[in-house]
């Protein structure tokens, strides 16, 4: 990573365009909703940019907190359709879905790893099977690295930084436009996460019948619902604390299990591709019995989910406004 010195300085510079418009710290319930759409979008761009060089340099963990962040940020745009929907969502979506699929080969290598690792009882036998990993690994982070210093990439943080605070859908003059702009935080949030997690537990309750290509769309489901309530952390009242965290726990514990059943589903492709050097590969992704736990950890979770409360605009609603 030698060469990557000027590249990676380059990138530094590129800065999100918060600085030149302040905006309020904190979330408040009246809020317009153009507004927390930028203090939302601001915060997750920020937190991709500040795992930059870790993950240049090869950190896991810098990788993994910086596709959370991206995930945070493509959720929140997702979350605010159709408001930010406008002529450049579409290209802003795409070179984000790039990135994030730059991202992904390298942690699903990772995660794969950690596995072939932690189930090893003979470590002169896996000694073969790791350098065939590794060497995977290795190439796919050399690609990672120098998406991650390209002229595209800087490009993408400054597009979607000019996008987030001044892009078509901040101008348009249509009374739903302005409406959408103009509609309380609290009450355009209330209705997403309600038909979010309507959208989700009607999906939940097909669970062991779903595919992994289902299942994987299910999780991705789980994400938004997740993210979205963290990322509207600052609106929960004191009293309504303790049904978030409720709701919230359920939440992660469905997606801790989906999420594995998607890396050993991940795993078995990448596996496959080292089937010629390592046919027993594979072989280690594949466990019924691992299998039904995690189905039976995330159906215990949704049904956990489906009995609990629905958010409601009180909960969004703190007793004293925070100040900014």
């Amino acid at each position: 990573m030698a060469r990557s010195t000027t590249s990676s300085t380059k990138t530094a510079r590129v800065k999100p365009a918060a600085s030149r418009n302040p905006l309020p710290g904190r979330l408040s319930p009246g809020m317009a909703c153009d507004t927390a759409f930028r203090i939302i979008a601001r915060r997750h761009l920020a937190a991709v940019l500040a795992q930059h060089e870790g993950t240049c340099r090869g950190d896991p963990d810098a990788l993994h907190q910086i596709r959370i962040a991206l995930t945070h940020l493509r959720t929140a745009i997702r979350f605010f359709s159709p408001m930010v929907d406008d002529a450049l969502r579409p290209k802003v979506w795409a070179e984000l879905k790039w990135l994030n699929s730059q991202l992904g080969m390298v942690r699903d290598l990772d995660v794969a790893i950690e596995r072939v690792v932690a189930e090893t009882g003979d470590e002169l036998a896996v000694i073969a099977e790791l350098q065939h990993w590794d060497e995977k690994r290795a190439e796919s982070h050399r690609l990672l690295a120098r998406a991650l210093q390209s002229a595209r990439y800087r490009r993408l943080v400054e597009q979607t930084s000019s996008w987030i605070e001044r892009g078509p859908w901040s101008t348009r003059r249509s009374k739903e436009a302005i409406r959408l702009r103009r509609c309380p935080l609290a009450d355009h949030a209330t209705a997403q996460l309600t038909d979010w997690e309507r959208t989700l537990l009607t999906k939940a309750r097909k669970l062991r019948k779903l595919d992994v290509e289902k299942r994987h769309k299910l999780r991705i489901l789980n994400k938004r619902l997740t993210y979205s309530i963290e990322s509207l952390e600052d609106l929960f009242a004191h009293k309504a604390l303790k049904k978030q965290k409720s709701i919230l726990k359920q939440l992660r514990r469905a997606q801790k299990s989906l999420g594995q059943l998607n890396d050993d589903a991940r795993g078995q492709t990448l596996a496959a591709s080292l089937n010629e050097a390592v046919p027993e590969a594979g072989m280690r992704f594949l466990d019924r019995k691992r299998e039904k736990k995690l189905l039976r950890t995330a159906s215990t979770a949704y049904r956990k989910l489906d009995k609990a409360k629905t958010f409601r605009s009180s909960d969004l609603t703190p007793d004293s406004e925070p100040e900014d």
